[in-house]
């Protein structure tokens, strides 16, 4: 990997813990940190952008900040939902929470963005979700559009970091910001190698909000974290991405989202295989059904011939420091009907044309790559200078 000698430069307030990067201890995430940030959120009005994954240990950080006399005025809700799993696109309501009777603001609704009025009389927002590390990951974009609101209207933006993991890498083509969409905001590559906190300091820090504006930022950070730690989610992050096996394969295979291929939504292996009914019978198959996170997947009764990657971990496919192209590459030359293969979504996904039009002229996996090479070496630079963990 091509080497770069950078300057470390802080553009925002950053509170950092005591140095405990002890190989054998577990990472702990910002949220458990009471004692670093009760002062900025103690005696002031606090919105909460969070949902199943805003874990204190057993508890969620909503009932643990309410129990020591926090003022939580509303809670954002993202993709998925606040404590419920939703299916992945699916339209989040507001309402209220029904734990706690707090007003439930859906960020994944009639709106993407907290406008003035959701954060009318709100001194603090506290972002706390567990990210994956992939562009199309639309934790991220809820992340961009919060910081973006709280800095037009004022407001300071707490940012509880947790491990990323997936951080241990950086790879892909960086989005064209012609293309941008929820699911690729920011010019960036597939898979960006920071925690939230990082990706947060790099928007603040880049000028990539609105109208190049900055938001009053604190990031408290994560102990015994460095980007080669390989972490294992505690609480699966989104229906369809139940192990860490799933995890590790997201990146490489979400292509498949934008083509006629399932990707295991409604089976029990989700984000862990991949088929079609016009795929070769190779002796691997699946039929996708309804299920609670996938009540209507693609290919939905149809039986699926593919690739069975279950064992993916156990076999050393992953966690591997790169994306792997051969997937979609070999699924395509497999297909019988090019034409048929890739839908709209696909460009949408891939930030652009250009990786569907590479395929389709037959491009390998290593062509593609090469590619890549400047954008990343850009991208490289750009990322240096946000890292927290060393």
């Amino acid at each position: 990997m091509i080497r770069f000698l950078f300057a470390l430069i802080f553009t925002t307030l950053i509170i950092i813990s005591p140095d405990c990067n002890g190989a054998k201890k577990p990472p702990i995430p910002g949220a458990n940190q009471i004692e670093l940030y009760r002062t900025i959120i103690e005696g002031r009005s606090v919105a909460v952008v969070a949902n199943q994954t805003s874990m204190i240990d057993s508890t969620h950080l909503v009932d643990k900040l309410l129990s020591i006399g926090i003022n939580i005025k509303v809670i954002f809700a993202p993709e998925h939902g606040f404590r419920d799993l939703a299916d992945a696109g699916e339209s989040i309501e507001n309402g209220k929470d029904p734990e706690t009777g707090i007003p439930l603001i859906s960020l994944y609704g009639s709106h993407l963005k907290p406008n003035a009025r959701d954060l009318t009389g709100i001194d603090v927002v506290i972002f706390d979700i567990q990210d994956v590390g992939a562009r199309f990951y639309t934790y991220i974009s809820t992340l961009h559009y919060i910081l973006e609101s709280c800095a037009e209207n004022h407001v300071k933006c707490l940012v509880l970091d947790r491990p990323n993991p997936n951080g241990f890498y950086f790879d892909g083509s960086v989005l064209d910001t012609v293309y941008k969409s929820f699911v690729g905001i920011d010019p960036v590559p597939v898979v960006h190698g920071m925690t939230v906190g990082e990706y947060a300091e790099m928007l603040n820090g880049e000028g990539w909000l609105k109208n190049g504006l900055r938001c009053d930022l604190v990031v408290i950070k994560c102990k015994n974290y460095t980007h080669q730690t390989l972490y294992e989610l505690p609480v699966k992050p989104s229906p369809n991405l139940p192990n860490q096996t799933s995890v590790y394969l997201y990146p490489s295979i979400c292509f498949f989202e934008g083509t006629a291929i399932s990707l295991g939504r409604g089976t029990l292996f989700p984000f862990q295989v991949f088929g079609s009914p016009d795929l070769p019978d190779r002796g691997f198959n699946f039929i996708p059904e309804s299920v609670p996170g996938a009540k209507n997947p693609p290919l939905l009764g149809i039986k699926c011939f593919g690739t069975d990657l279950k064992d993916a971990v156990k076999n050393k496919l992953v966690p591997k420091p790169e994306l792997n192209l051969d997937w979609l590459i070999s699924a395509y030359n497999d297909f019988p009907q090019k034409d048929r293969f890739f839908n709209a979504y696909f460009d949408v996904l891939a930030g652009g044309p250009v990786l569907r039009e590479q395929i389709q002229k037959g491009m390998t996996a290593k062509q593609i790559r090469e590619t890549w090479k400047e954008g990343l070496e850009k991208f490289a630079k750009i990322r240096e200078k946000y890292l927290l963990y060393r």
